[in-house]
């Protein structure tokens, strides 16, 4: 069955204001909720792989031939037209930089069941333009992903108003996005909007073990210190950075998701801080409402 919002959109009822519901003409779809009263780890997790789950990583690029990453759905880039605007094309899935491919890496370790697809907006793992970024993720909203993951952001704030559009539309549209925290404490974009989930690191080992943080706007840490992550060449690197304790957060998303394809962003987002390691009980067990 086709959630809605993947559908068509209705048209509108005669007589009834735009987005609203004509009940003589359409009864209100039940709509399958999943009870959150007792969730816990094996609850919004066990069991599941991340089938049936598209993720998009918008990033350098990915290495499709990295045995850690497996196959790739599609592989895109962002280029410049003839017309000098800004579109995405497709591309070979190769990563100049590296930093993609350890993001996907991260996200296949914890959810191996999911679609992985790649949209390079960055060059050299640091630099890309603002136009770049909305080009590639506005793509990716469209696309109708479950996820994106974004582990990088932007301080130009000419940028913020087009973001911010970017991820409410998102929101509405069922698209999460998991934005990695700047390493530096400055003012970037898009991590520090509401809709998206954002991440910043800790330094334990475990890449399940994760933690809700009482004093946003970085709401989650994951492990993101000296992480072993994919780097081209089929090669392994050590690497420190939110950046990688981003794909954590995506890959536990996925398996939520794949398990729980139901739930809205905001219900994904309260299964993240119901299932976090500081916020169940001392036993290990869930929170009863």
């Amino acid at each position: 069955m086709t959630p809605p919002w993947r559908r068509e959109k209705p048209a509108q009822f005669p007589g009834v204001p735009a987005w609203g519901l004509s009940t003589r003409r359409q009864s209100p779809e039940r709509f399958d909720v999943s009870p959150l009263a007792r969730v816990n780890k094996e609850w919004a997790w066990g069991g599941s792989d991340g089938s049936g789950v598209r993720v998009c990583v918008v990033d350098t690029g990915v290495a499709g031939d990295h045995p850690r990453i497996g196959d790739l759905e599609r592989s895109l880039q962002v280029v410049s037209g003839d017309d000098g605007r800004p579109s995405v094309a497709d591309c070979e899935a190769a990563d100049p930089a590296g930093h993609g491919t350890a993001c996907a890496g991260v996200i296949r370790s914890i959810a191996p069941g999911v679609s992985l697809t790649s949209v390079r907006v960055l060059t050299d793992g640091k630099t890309g333009s603002g136009d770049a970024l909305v080009t590639g993720l506005s793509w990716a909203i469209e696309e109708g992903f479950d996820l994106v993951n974004l582990s990088l952001s932007t301080t130009r704030s000419g940028f913020r108003e087009s973001l911010h559009e970017l991820a409410d539309r998102a929101y509405f549209r069922r698209c999460l996005l998991v934005a990695a925290a700047h390493n530096m404490p400055v003012l970037s974009y898009p991590w520090t909007f509401s809709s998206v989930v954002s991440v910043a690191s800790h330094d334990l080992p475990d890449p399940m073990t994760y933690f809700y943080n009482p004093a946003p706007p970085a709401e989650f840490h994951a492990r993101g210190v000296k992480v072993p992550v994919a780097w081209p060449g089929g090669r392994e690197i050590r690497s420190t950075g939110n950046s990688f304790a981003a794909p954590h957060i995506t890959g536990i998303c996925a398996l939520i998701l794949s398990k729980h394809p139901w739930l809205t962003p905001f219900q994904l987002k309260t299964v993240l801080y119901l299932a976090a390691d500081n916020t169940l009980t001392h036993s290990g067990e869930a929170h009863v409402s």
